[in-house]
């Protein structure tokens, strides 16, 4: 239907069938259609308009269409409204809401607040033009009316979500607009909205506790705008201090008071404010938490508590730089509150404790600022640590196998008690340190005796000193004396006691984090390592009857291992036995669950790698027991490679192929304890490692499962380029040509980095092979490149963008290292094409990162090639394509000088411009003076440009080309 066609006055009731949730999916369909039909045509929402005042339809979901109707005309064409069609839409809304006072059955809420944000869309549109009243008309035609009061209320915080809501992002119109409505507002009408709040509070304080809350959250969400003392008065302060004594309401009355206190003011005025709250909340008997029973309630008042806390202390703060009597007054204000806060701090509900945490951590910043300490402060802080400490504790429901919800709410928790612990450590570190000791030493006394949680958290407060008592890249036991025998003693505890034995998996996970977090004890005491080597690999550790407990255990182990290798000597082959098992590829016919996951076996090669190499035997043995480790995996690797091929199944395929690639992995993670080749040769394990590459490379030529495969080979060869350096070489050209073969997007994209990293390391050595490949290559990436994608196929034209990138990188690589030879002996035709692809991505792709790089190969071929010995025919190509590219590239529409990656590139074609003016001299400024003409340059700025070019500072030219451009996009 066209959109200035009238509609008839009845709707189409088919249609209206479809807005049921339940209806049939084409009359879904059919009503969709008719909503976009309504609001496109000019008078479709008269329709509806009339609907909701004769209350034509008693379907919910029809009225609730119609408001859409309605909301839609309000929200995008109120300007094109005749002044008759927005009466009529002000009117609608009048006798809509007129109608609801007298409704015995009021409206389903999901269409009270419809209406509600119809009507405060009006508002916004029409308050400060055509209707002014707006307030007053509802207010008087709502009265106190219960229905009426009840969408008024909703029309309210309607208006806040749409005029002072922070967290809705506005655009500046929009925020200049809501700025004059909140001063219209308080100028003409906030007076009359309090006193109607006033007047409904009272009225149905004690009949009808929904609406009163709803009034509640009105004046909470209000009362940050608009004048204080409108609210923060007796007789307002009184009625909500009697909702806090009433079950239903309290809650919300703890909410507005907090908003209230919340409200940006002068400090002294808040102090004032904040206390004068206090002292009526406490003859009132609020602050005796400890007989309140309503953990819901308690949650609200230690929120209540804590923002009046937090104000206090920001006062105190302002205050402290201007007026030290009155910033003396706060602190006692501040410190009057402790009391209460420690009571809410370690109350059982953790809710109800985190809700006071911000005021505890700001008034231990308080203190840490103050010069001394009184014997009252000292108090608090200690009655703040042993509050801290006991409510880190994990409680008796806490489920460590299947953590939901409710446990990731107490490790959030345990979070910020942690912050707290930090703040203690600065403001009296020594305390801290000996309320630790103490609690730790008497539960490990007793450890075969006490909870669980008890001792968890001893251990955890050991744990956690580690952080709040800083040390220089961990050492904790170096330096002051009185910490470190403290945590020596601490230490030598926690491994002598035997705890590492307590049968709770939570106790065992924090004993082993401990002792890696202070590995460096074992450097002072080296006597403990065996101890704890065997807590390590035994049933308290990896052979732990927790998944969980295991797989965190071989990551620990080995970073123990690493940081205490030296150590390690008279242990190395009893570990390498006792770990045997877990360093066996596990078989994917296995129906068994293995002890270790894939990826905690990686730590276990690791570990068995750093033992091998860093121990003090003959070379010989190094090499034996390298081979020892790695000979089973390859065993493995060549029977499952065997098998892969005849596998009909596709998904035995892929689990064999997983398998493949967990061998390949495990073998390359060994090598991570080598720093260089000269490491490998020293320990004679090259040839061990060169048997593995000799096995792994037939997996390239494997028909089935290429991608897994080629991938878990590639990351194989990019670690023994590093290790074993020019002794990969040979390996390197069949492993390619396999690679090459059949590619997908993404295998190019990853086989290019291995190219790159050959060329950059070996340079000329691998000339002849790079000569070879090249073209080879370079076609692979082309056909690619040139396969047909669905246009919407948003996958497939990343893939090509990320394959178009590494291609040029490859090209960079090639060019940077030197080595254009490689390129020039690709014969005349190819290296036209190669250099027609570096064009086009420097100027039809509109992709600022490839086409820098482009720029950049450009600069360097013009370096390398663009002189008097250069290559032949060279310097028509920088005339013919080169120097055009460097002005189409920036005038494209899709080149965005405001973008900072674009900046970059086009800092790379004036550099290319630069290179061809330095090789080519006063040639390149002749052609420029005949060439930029024919881009509608004007003889003075061609004039110009050129001059530019001829300067020597880089900087000027930049700057220049930049301005240059910015002007030819006018």
């Amino acid at each position: 239907m066209a959109c200035e066609s009238a509609l008839p006055a009845i709707m189409d009731e088919q249609a209206l069938m479809g807005l049921n949730p339940n209806a049939d999916a084409c009359y879904r369909q059919r009503a969709l259609a008719y909503f976009e039909q309504l609001k496109e045509s000019r008078d479709g929402w008269g329709v509806c308009a009339e609907a909701l005042v004769k209350g034509v339809y008693s379907d919910d979901h029809v009225k609730f269409f119609c408001f859409q109707v309605l909301e839609h005309q309000i929200k995008f064409r109120h300007g094109s409204l005749s002044a008759a069609q927005q009466q009529l839409i002000r009117e609608t809304l009048m006798k809509w809401l007129q109608a609801q006072l007298m409704n015995s059955h009021p409206e389903k809420p999901f269409i009270r607040n419809k209406a509600a944000q119809v009507l405060a869309l009006t508002f916004v549109k029409e308050y400060l033009t055509f209707w002014p009243k707006f307030f007053f008309d509802i207010l008087a035609l709502v009265g106190l009316n219960p229905n009426g009061v009840d969408i008024y209320l909703r029309m309210l915080m309607a208006i806040d979500a749409e005029v002072v809501d922070r967290d809705i992002l506005h655009s500046p119109e929009e925020t200049r607009r809501n700025t004059l409505i909140k001063d219209g507002m308080r100028e003409q009408c906030i007076p009359a909205l309090v006193e109607s709040w006033f007047q409904i509070l009272q009225t149905y304080q004690h009949t009808h506790s929904e609406l009163t809350c709803q009034c509640l959250e009105v004046v909470g969400a209000y009362v940050s705008w608009i004048d204080l003392n409108l609210i923060a008065n007796d007789r307002f302060v009184n009625l909500l201090l009697s909702h806090m004594s009433m079950e239903e309401l309290r809650e919300e009355a703890c909410d507005c008071l907090f908003e209230i206190i919340n409200k940006g003011m002068d400090p002294v005025d808040k102090t004032k404010l904040v206390e004068s709250l206090c002292q009526v909340l406490q003859s009132a008997g609020f602050f005796n938490v400890e007989q309140e029973e309503d953990v819901d309630f308690l949650a609200k008042f230690s929120r209540l508590v804590n923002g009046m806390g937090q104000s206090l202390v920001l006062s105190w703060t302002k205050l402290s730089k201007t007026d030290l009597k009155v910033s003396a007054e706060t602190l006692h204000a501040v410190e009057s509150k402790v009391p209460l806060m420690l009571q809410l701090l370690i109350h059982e509900d953790d809710d109800i404790s985190a809700n006071i945490v911000g005021f505890c951590y700001d008034y231990l910043h308080v203190l840490k600022q103050l010069p001394a300490l009184s014997e009252q402060q000292k108090s608090n802080v200690e009655a703040i640590m042993l509050a801290v400490m006991n409510k880190l504790k994990y409680d008796d429901e806490y489920n460590f196998e299947n953590e939901g919800e409710d446990e990731a709410m107490f490790v959030e928790y345990r979070k910020q008690l942690k912050m707290l612990l930090d703040r203690l450590a600065q403001v009296s570190p020594e305390l801290l340190l000996e309320s630790v000791h103490r609690v730790f030493n008497a539960t490990m006394q007793n450890w075969q005796t006490v909870q669980f949680m008890e001792v968890e958290v001893a251990i955890r407060l050991l744990y956690m000193l580690g952080e709040a008592l800083p040390a220089s890249h961990g050492a904790h036991f170096s330096g002051d004396t009185a910490k470190t025998s403290t945590l020596q003693a601490m230490m030598r505890t926690l491994i002598s006691c035997g705890v590492s034995g307590y049968q709770h998996s939570s106790v065992t996970l924090e004993f082993f984090e401990t002792v890696v977090r202070y590995d460096k004890f074992f450097l002072v005491e080296p006597q403990h390592i065996p101890s704890v080597l065997m807590a390590f690999l035994d049933h308290r550790g990896l052979r732990h009857s927790s998944p969980k407990v295991r797989s965190r255990v071989a990551y620990l182990f080995s970073r123990f291992i690493k940081t205490l290798h030296k150590h390690m000597n008279a242990f190395i082959e009893d570990i390498l036995s006792r770990i045997q098992d877990l360093l066996e590829l596990a078989p994917p016919e296995n129906g068994f669950p293995a002890l270790l996951s894939n990826d905690d076996q990686l730590f276990m090669f690791e570990t068995a790698g750093v033992l091998i190499v860093n121990g003090e035997s003959p070379a010989e043995r190094k090499q034996a027991l390298m081979r020892s480790l790695l000979t089973p995996l390859m065993e493995a690797f060549r029977m499952l490679l065997a098998k892969l091929p005849q596998e009909g199944d596709e998904e035995r395929q892929v689990v064999l192929a997983d398998c493949l690639s967990h061998a390949v992995g495990f073998a390359s993670r060994t090598s991570k304890a080598f720093s260089n080749k000269q490491t490998v040769k020293q320990c004679g394990c090259s040839e061990v490692y060169l048997d593995c590459l000799q096995t792994v490379l037939p997996a390239l030529s494997c028909p089935v499962q290429r991608g897994p495969l080629r991938s878990a080979v590639r990351s194989f060869i990019h670690r023994m380029i590093i290790c074993l350096e020019e002794e990969v070489l040979p390996f390197i050209p069949a492993a390619s040509q396999h690679m090459l073969k059949d590619c997908e997007p993404r295998d190019l994209q990853e086989f290019i980095p291995l190219i790159s990293q050959i060329t950059a390391k070996f340079k000329n050595q691998v000339s002849p092979f790079l000569q070879e490949i090249f073209m080879p290559l370079v076609m692979a990436i082309f056909e690619v490149l040139s396969r047909p994608a669905e246009e919407n196929d948003q996958t497939a034209a990343l893939e090509k963008q990320m394959l178009r990138r590494s291609y040029f990188s490859f090209i960079q690589t090639i060019a940077s290292s030197g080595m254009n030879e490689v390129m020039a002996s690709q014969g005349a035709e190819n290296i036209e094409r190669v250099l027609f692809t570096i064009i086009q991505g420097a100027v039809d792709f509109p992709d600022p990162v490839a086409q820098k790089t482009c720029f950049i190969i450009l600069s360097r071929l013009v370096e390398l090639w663009g002189g008097k010995d250069g290559l032949v025919g060279f310097p028509d190509f920088i005339y013919k394509h080169i120097v055009p590219a460097c002005f189409m590239a920036p005038l494209k529409p899709t080149f965005d000088l405001s973008d900072a990656q674009t900046v970059l590139t086009l800092s790379e074609c004036t550099l290319t411009l630069q290179m061809i003016h330095l090789k080519r001299g006063p040639e390149c400024i002749q052609f420029l003076q005949e060439y930029l003409p024919s881009l509608q340059v004007s003889p003075e700025i061609t004039q110009e440009l050129c001059q530019v070019l001829q300067q020597p500072d880089v900087k000027v030219l930049k700057n220049y080309m930049k301005v240059f451009f910015q002007q030819a996009k006018l």
